[in-house]
C-alpha cells in the first residue's frame, strides 16, 4: 500500500484500485462505523461519491476501503489556476446544491448533533451564551436535506474527465441547508475572508437564500466547530460565537 495522505488519527493509502483509510487506536470504533454508515446512506442517494467496499481490521487497526479516484482536489485546482477562481467556485456551489437537493431519512439530525456539541462546551463558553445558542438553534426552521458537514474544496476530487467525486462523509447529517452553508463559509473564512464572501454571495444567489438567514446560523456553527479544540481556530470562532443578538 502507498501512503497518499496523513491526517490526525488516520492514514490514507492507495492499494490498487482502492483507497484505504486506516484509523489509529485512539479513534472511537463507533465513529468509524458511523462514518461508513453515513457514506453508504449518501451513496444510495445517487450523489457522486466513491463506492464503499468494506470495513475491516488491518494489522489490528480499523479501516474503511473504498473505490480509488484518480485526480486532483478542487482545492489544488483553485490554487494552481487562481485566474479562474470564480468559475471553480460556481462549480463548487452547484455541487453543494446538488448534495442539498437529496434526502437520506436515516442520517442523524443536524439539530440534535449541534445541540449536543453546544452542551459540551462548558469550559469554552459561559452558560448564558450556551443558553442563547440553544434557543437560537431551537428557533431555526427544521429541514431534512442532506448536509455534508465539512463541505470544502479539499473534499472534492475532480477526475481526468472533469467529473467531481465528494469524499469524507463522517460529519453528514440531515437538516437545514443554510447551516451547512454557514459551516462552509466559516471554513473558507478561517483561511481567506475574500474567498468566503465570494462563496456566500454565490450560494445565496444560486439558492435564492437571504444572506442574513445564513448569517443567523454562524454563531451556532462556530460554537459546534469549537468542539474540535484546534488552538489556532479558537479566537476566530469565539469571535463569531459572540455575535449573538441578546434581547
Amino acid at each position: 500500500m502507498e501512503l497518499i495522505a496523513e491526517r490526525k488519527d488516520k492514514q490514507i493509502f492507495k492499494d490498487g484500485d482502492n483507497t484505504v483509510k486506516v484509523f489509529s487506536d485512539k479513534y472511537p470504533k463507533s465513529d468509524i462505523l458511523n462514518e461508513a454508515l453515513n457514506h453508504t446512506r449518501v451513496e444510495e442517494t445517487g450523489l457522486p461519491v466513491p463506492a464503499l467496499k468494506s470495513v475491516s481490521v488491518i494489522d489490528g487497526k480499523w479501516a474503511i476501503t473504498m473505490e480509488y479516484v484518480e485526480g486532483k482536489t478542487l482545492d489544488q485546482i483553485m490554487k494552481e489556476d487562481p485566474d479562474n477562481l470564480e468559475k471553480y467556485m460556481n462549480q463548487f456551489v452547484d455541487l453543494q446544491l446538488e448534495v442539498q437537493s437529496k434526502k437520506a431519512p436515516l442520517l442523524n439530525k443536524l439539530k440534535d448533533k449541534m445541540n449536543r456539541k453546544i452542551s459540551s462546551l462548558g469550559n469554552e463558553i459561559d452558560a448564558t451564551t450556551r443558553y442563547e445558542l440553544h434557543t437560537r438553534l431551537e428557533g431555526m426552521p427544521k429541514h431534512n436535506k442532506v448536509c455534508h458537514g465539512d463541505f470544502n474544496p479539499s473534499n472534492i476530487i475532480i477526475d481526468k474527465d472533469g467529473n467531481p467525486h465528494i469524499i469524507d462523509w463522517s460529519h453528514a447529517t440531515q437538516g437545514n441547508a443554510s447551516a451547512d452553508a454557514a459551516r462552509t463559509y466559516l471554513l473558507f473564512a478561517l483561511k481567506d475572508k475574500k474567498l468566503a464572501d465570494l462563496y456566500l454571495d454565490l450560494f445565496c444567489k444560486k439558492s435564492d437564500t437571504a444572506k442574513q438567514y445564513v448569517q443567523q446560523w454562524l454563531p451556532i456553527v462556530a460554537a459546534s466547530q469549537l468542539v474540535k479544540k484546534v488552538p489556532e481556530e479558537e479566537e476566530f470562532l469565539k469571535g463569531w460565537v459572540d455575535v449573538v443578538d441578546y434581547q
